[in-house]
C-alpha cells in the first residue's frame, strides 16, 4: 500500500483499536486455488506475539481452509471509515480555485502468517469470545447456552478455526493532513452536514495540528 509519510499510521495501539472497533476484515489468500478473498468477523489479541495476533473462523464448505498450508502468507483489510471529498468544500478554492476532488479513509493492512485450527476447543472459544463482544450491546445478549448444548455442537463441527500471526501492521489515516488547517476544518463541517461524522471527527482532530 501507498503510504505517504503525512498519511502513516504507525502506532501499534492505534492500530490494534482500529481492528476492533472495525472487526469484519477482508482476507486475502493466494493458495492452491489461486488469489481468493474472504469477509470474515475477527477477534484481534494484542497481547499474543510482537504485533498480536487475529482469531476467526470460517464455514467448513468454504474450501479456503483447504487451500491454503500453514506458515502461509495472508493479509487482512480492516477498512475504519471512508467519505468522498468535494473541492468546493475547501475555503481556498474559492480564492485560488486550485483544489480537485480527493477520497478520504483510514485502513489498517495486517500482513500475517495463517495456521488451520480444526479443533473444537478453539472454535468454541473464539465463537463464544466474538458473540459475547457483539452481543454485549444488546438489551438481552444472547449466549451460546441460550441455544440447545447438541444444536451449538453440530454448528460448531461446521466450521473450521483460523488463526494468524500478524508479522507486519501498516496503517493509513488520509485525513486531508497535507491541506491547510481552515480547508481540513471547512471539509470536515461539510461531511457533518451530510452525515459522515465518523471521517469528519477525525479529519478534525489533525486540523489542530495545522495551525
Amino acid at each position: 500500500m501507498y503510504v505517504p509519510a503525512h498519511f502513516n499510521e504507525a502506532r501499534k495501539d492505534v492500530l490494534h483499536a482500529l481492528i476492533a472497533q472495525n472487526p469484519f476484515g477482508t482476507l486475502i489468500t493466494h493458495g492452491t486455488s489461486g488469489l481468493d478473498a474472504n469477509h470474515i468477523p475477527f477477534e484481534v489479541a494484542p497481547e499474543e506475539g510482537e504485533f498480536g495476533v487475529l482469531h476467526a473462523h470460517v464455514a467448513r464448505n468454504n474450501s479456503l481452509w483447504q487451500d491454503v498450508a500453514n506458515g502461509d502468507e495472508v493479509l487482512v483489510v480492516f477498512r475504519a471509515g471512508d467519505a468522498y471529498i468535494s473541492p468546493t468544500w475547501y475555503p481556498s478554492k474559492h480564492e485560488t480555485h486550485r483544489q480537485v476532488p480527493t477520497w478520504n479513509y483510514v485502513v489498517v493492512h495486517a500482513h500475517g502468517r495463517i495456521t488451520i485450527r480444526d479443533d473444537e476447543k478453539y472454535v468454541r472459544g473464539v465463537v463464544a469470545r466474538l458473540t459475547r463482544t457483539h452481543e454485549a450491546g444488546q438489551p438481552r445478549p444472547w449466549k451460546m447456552g441460550d441455544a440447545p448444548s447438541e444444536y451449538i455442537d453440530t454448528m460448531l463441527k461446521a466450521i473450521v478455526g483460523l488463526e494468524i500471526e500478524i508479522t507486519r501492521l501498516v496503517g493509513k489515516s488520509k485525513l486531508s493532513q497535507n491541506k491547510d488547517a481552515c480547508d481540513i476544518e471547512g471539509a470536515a463541517e461539510a461531511l457533518k452536514e451530510n452525515g459522515n461524522d465518523r471521517i469528519a471527527d477525525a479529519m478534525l482532530e489533525h486540523a489542530p495540528h495545522k495551525q
